[in-house]
């Protein structure tokens, strides 16, 4: 056989073990929740190898219809992905309303959302998040590192960055709660207002630590965003750099069209 013939061959086969695995979520056979059959099950019952298994099970996954975590298996995904309002998120009045953003987003699909603090304290500003803050490389700068989850699963990190001279008066942002409406709170309180975010957003596989941290499979995708939040007088006040389980978010924005 044709080395062509035999690579259709094998990608017939793997599709038609994700179209045969989706019928049974879509029909209920396998319910919101239940394990996926492990790749030894799957391998038997189809008389398959590893690899058309694998790549049958990245099927189901990029279809939302799985979600893998390492060390514990696939299973039917049983909740939709957060859906980020990146238009809405930030808004004054969920401040003002002692609201985290992630944690009214998770709720919103039915998830119980909580999150870690990792690290709280001074670190030297790496280049990149230097010139973002318009500071020399290496200066030192306030680090605030948080894993959040959703139904005890991880699904974001996010490290930010803060000048120190903005912070150092406001012992709130030292602490791992700094309390309702979390940091844009408490710098808007000490007269530090916000008037804009930006976000460059790109998509990439995940890295082995950020394998780890939210207990990816390997060769996952991961959403990688990092935001500017601008004061009134045009300086940049914050740096979050944030990785997110791609499976697990709907990035949504809203702008206006212009001539």
């Amino acid at each position: 056989m044709a080395s062509d013939d035999v690579a259709s061959s094998a990608k017939a086969k793997y599709l038609q073990i994700a179209d045969d695995l989706a019928a049974q979520i879509k029909s209920g056979g396998l319910a919101p929740g239940a394990a996926v059959p492990s790749e030894a099950g799957l391998m038997q019952r189809y008389g398959v190898a590893s690899g058309t298994v694998r790549k049958a099970v990245a099927e189901l996954r990029t279809a939302q219809l799985i979600e893998t975590h390492h060390g514990r298996g696939s299973f039917v995904r049983s909740r939709p992905p957060v859906q980020r309002q990146s238009s809405d998120r930030f808004r004054r009045a969920h401040r003002n309303a002692g609201k985290a953003a992630y944690l009214a987003e998770a709720e919103a699909t039915g998830g119980v959302p909580s999150v870690t603090v990792l690290f709280v304290g001074p670190a030297e500003a790496p280049l990149e998040i230097a010139e973002r803050l318009s500071l020399p490389a290496g200066t030192q700068v306030l680090t605030r590192k948080r894993r959040y989850f959703r139904d005890g699963v991880p699904t974001e990190e996010a490290m930010s960055y803060l000048p120190w001279d903005v912070v150092k008066d406001i012992p709130e942002v030292f602490a791992e709660n700094p309390g309702g409406g979390g940091i844009y709170a408490r710098l808007e309180e000490h007269g530090h207002v916000l008037a804009e975010f930006t976000e460059s957003v790109r998509a990439r596989l995940a890295t082995k630590p950020e394998t780890a941290a939210l207990a990816l499979s390997p060769g996952s995708p991961v959403i990688h965003l990092v935001r500017n939040a601008i004061t009134t007088d045009g300086r940049v006040v914050e740096v979050c750099d944030t990785i997110m389980a791609a499976d697990q978010f709907v990035l949504d924005y809203r702008f206006a069209a212009r001539d």
